[in-house]
């Protein structure tokens, strides 16, 4: 409970002390240290024993300058997929990249096969990717109430694996994926409405900057403007 408590009082101040910055600033708002246990401890609060996306973008976090630099790239390549998705959701957490992606808008119900037009939006997120390599990137997988616990575990397994293998065959480096399902068991929103289930019913991914784009922040070769 004492840990939890920690975990909550952390992830607030830190998610209270973002909003009154610019994004170029929140990758600085958090140390090492400080943010492994927070991203641990979202992961916990919210997913038990597995991170969710979010609470694995914070958990990934290097903080000082370092972050700052790492932060003002993501900047730039949150810019770019809000502009080429816009029926996405997209939003910049500490030092990465938060994608959302309604399961309506990439599959027809009750099916993990990609739509004509979740592969058009698809292939500029890939597109971005590929200008943008030094990232690692989770897809998760998530449905809504309806339906067995084994049957939405295995759907969101399978949409999640659907949207990271199309990724990777545009070009997108296989090992750069993880990937990760939940069925049910990470709602964002309580299921007590359809207009609440179609919120819950989605694709998620995480874009976290790996270990050669910490040691180029690190070093000061970390370049916001391009990393063509």
């Amino acid at each position: 409970m004492k840990k939890t408590i920690l975990y909550l009082t952390l992830a607030a101040t830190i998610i209270s002390g973002c909003k009154s910055m610019n994004n170029t600033q929140k990758g600085t708002a958090i140390g090492t240290g400080a943010g492994a246990a927070v991203g641990a401890g979202v992961g916990a609060i919210i997913g038990g024993k597995n991170a969710t996306a979010i609470g694995a973008i914070i958990g990934a976090a290097v903080g000082g300058t370092s972050g700052y630099a790492i932060g003002r790239n993501m900047d730039k390549q949150a810019k770019e997929i809000k502009d080429s998705i816009p029926d996405a959701h997209v939003e910049r957490v500490g030092e990465g990249i938060n994608i959302t992606f309604n399961s309506a808008l990439l599959f027809k119900i009750n099916k993990s096969d990609l739509s004509d037009s979740a592969k058009a939006s698809l292939n500029k997120v890939a597109g971005i990717f590929n200008d943008y390599p030094e990232t690692n990137l989770l897809v998760e997988g998530h449905t809504d109430d309806t339906g067995s616990d084994q049957y939405n575990m295995t759907l969101s397994e399978a949409r999640a694996h659907a949207v990271a293998s199309y990724l990777e065959s545009k070009g997108v480096a296989a090992n750069r994926f993880t990937v990760k399902w939940y069925g049910e068991d990470q709602p964002k929103y309580p299921n007590e409405s359809e207009a609440n289930r179609a919120l819950n019913r989605r694709v998620e991914i995480a874009v976290i900057a790996n270990e050669n784009m910490k040691k180029d922040a690190g070093d000061g070769k970390l370049d916001s403007t391009a990393t063509k």
